[in-house]
């Protein structure tokens, strides 16, 4: 999944592609190195970010999610307007921090047929950060996760259409970070696909102290660890660089 933010506030691509322009050739070269989904969003989820209004969301992702018609694409915004005008303006999946709480968010995921990823975030992107606490971290995002997947299939959304996401950055400590990493194998018991976004992510500048346009090496390593512990979308910015990690991974066959 190649990351597209029509953002000027992201914190790794924020004002890069907020030309609609230079939005639209992103998303078709993110498509010719290799990427399988499209996520494209409209507002920054970034620790401290604030909202984004609706209008002003539609307005910076609808023209790119157009452009894109005919390939995968994910509306990323927590938005249940902004869900259903990119759904008809063909999108085909929900990608959501919120994990389908915000009021009108399960209907209009419901009502489309899209694939929807559930993201665990403790919090709001403006708050998520000021001192999260856990006791078991794995064990409450799981149960999280399970609870927002039932409250799926109750609002008549199938489990074949989900996908699981244990939010690394949303609302955790660098030691919450790594114990998920270390653990993320354990989300299969949820039996959904899960998403690993890492790519470009503070937890790796924590390790390094690099800013964020020196994180590619992490970020393709993080990328390679967490498809070894079992997640099967990675959301990442450099499409070419992983897939060329995951390629001389696998011709190896290393399990």
């Amino acid at each position: 999944m190649g990351v597209l933010n029509v953002t000027p506030d992201s914190f790794s691509d924020g004002g890069r592609n907020f030309d609609t322009a230079q939005a639209i050739a992103r998303g078709r070269a993110m498509l010719a190195e290799g990427a399988d989904i499209i996520d494209i969003g409209g507002e920054s989820t970034r620790p401290g970010a604030q909202p984004v209004p609706e209008e002003e969301q539609l307005r910076r992702v609808l023209p790119v999610v157009t452009a894109q018609r005919g390939s995968p694409v994910s509306i990323d915004t927590r938005h249940p307007r902004v869900m259903r005008e990119a759904l008809a303006a063909g999108a085909s999946m929900v990608n959501d921090v919120e994990a389908l709480r915000v009021p009108g968010a399960l209907e209009a995921v419901a009502a489309d047929g899209c694939a929807v990823c559930l993201m665990h975030m403790r919090g709001s992107p403006a708050t998520m950060q000021h001192s999260p606490e856990y006791t078991d971290v794995v064990g409450e995002v799981k149960a999280f996760l399970a609870g927002r997947v039932a409250a799926c299939e109750r609002a008549g959304i199938a489990r074949r259409r989900i996908v699981v996401d244990p939010g690394f950055g949303f609302g955790k400590t660098l030691a919450h970070n790594l114990e998920l990493f270390r653990r993320l194998g354990e989300f299969g018991t949820l039996g959904l696909p899960v998403m690993a976004g890492l790519s470009r992510k503070s937890l790796l500048a924590a390790i390094l102290g690099d800013p964020v346009r020196d994180r590619l090496a992490a970020s393709v390593t993080a990328a390679l660890l967490a498809a070894q512990r079992g997640a099967r979308i990675l959301r990442v910015h450099d499409i070419r660089e992983t897939r060329d990690a995951l390629a001389v991974w696998q011709a190896v066959g290393i399990a």
